[in-house]
């Protein structure tokens, strides 16, 4: 009988970005067998990981995993070596926006790179996001996540040059319908240049950045 799975072992050199499973529709068997035919001596990624999926694993999986529960990702394998540098930075207007933030923040070290984190500098009080603006410009790639009304990306998008990709997040109230109300309001942004992913895609927003990184 065929497999269900076919790893992608040459991912990283091929696209510089290492295989990932994306956990979100595959059953604890689905997940033990993917584990069981990865080597182990590459990085490779998991994401959207519940913990209760993670728990579940057979414990030999769970000890082998680097598992972090807020994003709900994992490294296996080889995990590479990040230095502090001021190639990404990661904006969030809320500590709600938080698992979107981590994905990403976690997928970049799946590729050994840095970043720094300037949380709760949402639009509701300006001055949090004109404290930090010196400091942000340093970075080359601005990854920027916000619900509600997403009205953070236009506000820093007029404000700096960089290249900025753009994460809605699913938080907010009634209107805010689940991310869909900062998804087009970041689609309709009058700030001009910025790229969006999709609704707390965390993951998208990294592996756009190393790209983008790739490139340079």
């Amino acid at each position: 009988m065929q497999k269900e799975h076919l790893i992608d072992f040459d991912r990283k050199n091929r696209i510089g970005i290492p295989e990932t499973i994306f956990c979100l529709d595959k059953d604890v068997i689905q997940i033990r067998n993917i584990f069981n035919d990865l080597d182990k001596s590459k990085t490779n990624f998991f994401t959207r990981l519940s913990t209760e999926k993670y728990s579940n694993l057979p414990k030999y999986i769970q000890k082998k995993l680097k598992y972090d529960n807020i994003s709900r990702t994992a490294i296996y394998g080889k995990i590479p070596t990040t230095k502090k540098n001021f190639n990404i930075a990661i904006i969030c207007a809320g500590t709600s926006d938080m698992p979107a933030v981590t994905e990403a923040q976690q997928t970049l070290i799946s590729s050994g790179e840095y970043s720094k984190l300037f949380a709760d500098v949402g639009v509701a009080g300006l001055w949090r996001i004109k404290k930090h603006l010196t400091e942000i410009k340093k970075y080359k790639i601005i990854i920027v996540a916000a619900g509600m009304d997403g009205a953070l990306v236009s506000v820093l998008g007029g404000l700096i040059s960089q290249p900025i990709i753009a994460v809605p997040t699913s938080t907010g109230y009634g209107v805010s319908n689940n991310g869909k109300t900062a998804l087009n309001a970041m689609l309709a942004s009058c700030s001009p240049g910025i790229t969006l992913v999709n609704i707390d895609n965390g993951y998208g927003a990294a592996t756009a950045a190393i790209r983008i990184l790739n490139a340079i």
